[in-house]
This record gives C-alpha cells, structure tokens and sequence, in this order.
C-alpha cells in the first residue's frame, strides 16, 4: 500500500512486539529496521538508497521543527 507520502514516511524501532519476518516471534530489536526498509523499498518500487536518503532527510526536517 503506498497510502504514505515519501515525504512524509520514516522508520522507528520501539515496537517490541512487531518484529519483521524472519525474526517473527522473537522480541524486536533496533538492527531490524533494515529488514523494514527493504521491505518497504521493494513494495515502494524504489531503490533502498533512494528510501534511506528520502527518510534520513524527512526524520531531519522532523527532529529540526521539534527542536
């Protein structure tokens, strides 16, 4: 589903209990977000450079209007 915006999508790694295929059962640890983002460059349709330089930028421009 690409219901997200690119500009707007990023990935976190709090959710103990969502732990992605392979590792499905076991508890969830930070290492696994680039599982995720395979994933999400595969159903994206886009390299998985491309969808770490988009995050890497749209998880910058969050933490700076935070801040």
């Amino acid at each position: 589903m690409k219901a997200v915006p690119l500009d707007r999508l990023l990935f976190e790694t709090d959710c103990p209990y969502m732990t992605p295929v392979p590792h499905r059962g076991k508890t969830n640890v930070p290492e696994y977000v680039n599982l995720v983002a395979d994933k999400a460059a595969e159903v994206l349709n886009i390299n998985r450079k491309e969808l770490e330089e988009i995050t890497t930028n749209n998880a910058k421009r969050l933490f700076t209007r935070i801040n």
